[in-house]
Parts: C-alpha cells; structure tokens; sequence
C-alpha cells in the first residue's frame, strides 16, 4: 500500500455511523472487549458531529474506511486562546505502521492552521504500557509536559 492508495477527508455529520464502528472497534480494543455499545457510541457520535466544536478526519483505502482522528476545540489561557485537541486516533490494525496515523495527524494540522489554534494536544497514553504510542506522538513532533487527570461529574 502507498500514500496514493490511502485517501483522507474531512468529516461531515452523515459519516456518524462510520465515526461509531471505527471508535467502536478502538474502545474495544482499549477495554480488552468490553467497551460500550456499537449503537450508543454511534448516538454520541450523531449527537459530537453536529457541534461546531468538533472536527476531524477518516481515512480510507479504497471505499473501505480505515482510520479516524477526532478533534476538539478548546479554550485556555495558557495556550493563547484557542487549540485543538486529539479526543481520538485509531487505525484498523491491519493498516498500521504504513504511514495513515502520521497523515491524519497532517491533516489535523492542517485543520487547526484553518482554526486559528496555535497548537494541538493529546493526553499521554498510560506507560509504560502504550509506549509505542507515546513514540509515535513524539516523532509526529508532540512534546511531553505531563499526563492528564479526569473526574467523572
């Protein structure tokens, strides 16, 4: 597979179902199985890509689709306004390490210089268990400056 073989565009909001099973499958995967229902992630999903907010990115190989990137639009004063944020990235396990992730990332950049966002961030992955994945956010020029914390409300 080459670079040509690999087509990548923006999401719209019909592309919910597509957003919910590749999601599905990463929630999955993350869980070891027991992630959530295909058909609530892909209410979500309906309901995500309908917000201004949101942005992202499928790739597909030929008309299969094969990865997705979710961007959120964040607010903090430390980052100067407005930046964006990868809430996900995945990519079907037999069309990684063939050079997809690091073009949704591209056309993340691409979508935050279209936002005005000076900068993209992502949550760093548990270590040293996601390693592979901290890798690829390094090498994609992702700097580290610290894992994130949630709280359920």
């Amino acid at each position: 597979m080459t670079e040509q073989d690999v087509r990548i565009r923006v999401l719209e909001r019909k592309d919910a179902p597509v957003v919910a099973r590749l999601l599905h499958e990463l929630l999955n995967e993350l869980a070891k199985g027991s992630g959530p229902p295909l058909a609530t992630l892909q209410s979500t999903a309906e309901a995500v890509l309908g917000s201004d907010a949101i942005d992202g990115a499928l790739a597909f190989v030929d008309s299969e689709p094969i990865g997705v990137i979710m961007l959120n639009e964040c607010m903090a004063i430390y980052a100067g306004g407005a930046f964006g944020e990868i809430t996900e990235l995945y990519v079907s396990p037999t069309h990684r390490s063939k050079g997809i992730a690091p073009m949704l990332v591209g056309v993340a950049t691409k979508i935050g210089h279209q936002r005005g966002w000076k900068r993209l961030e992502v949550g760093a992955p548990d270590q040293p268990a996601w390693s592979r994945t901290l890798d690829f956010y390094f090498r994609e020029g992702f700097e580290e400056v610290g894992p994130r914390l949630r709280k359920s409300i």
